[in-house]
């Protein structure tokens, strides 16, 4: 059985036990959070479909710890101007642990 969820403006295809690496969430590591914008449930031969979401499913997860994703290097070069500019990124993320999934 898996549900497709939606967190941080993505969309995450989750199973019981699976751990998750999300956009940021601000809750304390090991807190129990309720992920509420469930868009589908299926088990394999049956499935539900949310319009958007469906209404009193919700996904319930474990934090298991905050931090950062690898640096992603941007380098914006101009040709024959002796212009390069160098920066870097690095998103924050939050690893969940799904606890249960609603029924079908």
């Amino acid at each position: 059985m898996h549900a497709v969820v939606l967190t941080g403006g993505k969309q995450y295809r989750v199973k019981q036990g699976q751990i998750v690496r999300v956009e940021k969430i601000e809750a304390e590591t090991g807190a129990n959070i309720k992920l509420e914008k469930v868009l589908m449930l299926s088990d394999g031969e049956n499935f539900k479909i949310g319009a958007p979401y469906l209404e009193g499913a919700q996904v319930e997860a474990t934090i298991l710890r905050h931090g950062r994703a690898k640096k992603v290097k941007i380098i914006k070069f101009k040709r024959r101007k002796h212009h390069m500019k160098h920066m870097g990124h690095r998103q924050w993320f939050t690893d969940i642990r799904v606890i249960t999934l609603p029924a079908l």
